[in-house]
């Protein structure tokens, strides 16, 4: 790719190189905005066709293309939510945001803005596990976009009122109502290693079909939660109760880890289970951890939702 001349001088133009870094970043944050690589993709792409649409005079009229992009981004994932939760409510059996494999460059990526209070911000690190993403989608879409805008990117409430199409007091109020959701949800911390070794032992129990041993790295509360979409087979609804949960993994192991690999992976940032047919990912689970103990299941077969996983071993 070629960067422009620009206008008489001879000289090229960095503007294409600038604005073409700003991807990464524009992918991070739409990712965390609609729990989707796919819709993410879409929408960063839609942005800078809007980009390119312009006339030169009007593109070299901005200031900060980072910041223009970053606002027509934010603008477009706000619609985009909201008509997620029609599309959402035809949609077959429970939805859980879309799972990403270990790639460093999902989680990394440049803050700016004005600063926030380190008490009221999310790491990006953070913002990426699937536990955080699911307590997301309890959100309206403008407490979500004021959230992830202001906590987790360290936007001003101004800049985030550019986006938002609220007074900067409303956003605030806004992220203020999100990050409480948050905070209610949040687990104790669990010790990384400890999440990584209740996975290990969980998947050892799981393939020796040990009910009892499963029981036990289970919360007597724990929910687990699948997503097929209609476009691969698995349970509907909600199951509930540790014990029931383990039963329902025993007859599992029974019926079809015979013909599968499960395999100890990176899911989101987090310990978590992937299962290969025939060196194809079919299934990938993540684990919410609390206490010692496994809370949250969930179980994502869309094969939409595993795209980023067919070349990742």
């Amino acid at each position: 790719m070629t960067t422009r001349s620009g206008p008489g001088n001879g000289r090229a133009d960095p503007g294409l190189d600038a604005i073409m870094s700003e991807r990464r970043q524009l992918i991070n944050l739409a990712y965390r905005l609609l729990g989707s690589l796919a819709e993410a993709e879409d929408a960063v792409q839609e942005t800078y066709a809007r980009w390119y649409a312009m006339p030169r005079r009007q593109q070299d009229a901005i200031e900060s293309p980072g910041a223009w992009l970053t606002t027509v981004a934010g603008r477009i994932c706000l619609n985009l939510l909201r008509s997620a939760r029609a599309r959402r409510e035809t949609y077959v059996g429970e939805w859980i945001p879309e799972p990403l494999p270990e790639r460093t460059e999902w989680i990394s990526g440049r803050t700016g803005g004005a600063p926030v209070d380190p008490a009221d911000r999310v790491t990006l690190d953070e913002s990426l596990n699937l536990a955080f993403l699911v307590v997301l989608e309890s959100m309206t879409p403008a407490e979500r976009v004021a959230f992830i805008l202001h906590d987790v990117f360290c936007h001003s409430f101004a800049e985030v009122a550019e986006i938002v199409g609220r007074t900067p007091a409303a956003c605030r109020q806004l992220a203020s109502s999100a990050r409480r959701r948050i905070r209610a949800a949040q687990p104790s911390a669990t010790p990384a290693a400890q999440r990584a070794g209740i996975v290990r032992d969980f998947r050892r129990a799981w393939e020796a079909k040990d009910i009892d041993a499963l029981i036990g790295l289970l919360d007597p509360g724990a929910t687990a939660v699948a997503d097929g979409g209609g476009r691969a087979a698995t349970f509907l609804h909600p199951i509930e109760g540790g014990e029931q949960i383990a039963r329902t993994w025993a007859d599992l192991a029974g019926r079809r880890l015979g013909t599968m690999t499960l395999l100890e992976r990176t899911v989101n940032g987090q310990p978590g289970l992937v299962a290969q047919q025939d060196g194809v990912t079919v299934t990938v689970y993540a684990f919410g951890i609390a206490n010692g103990r496994i809370k949250h299941i969930w179980v994502i077969r869309n094969p939409e939702k595993l795209r980023s996983w067919t070349t990742t071993t």
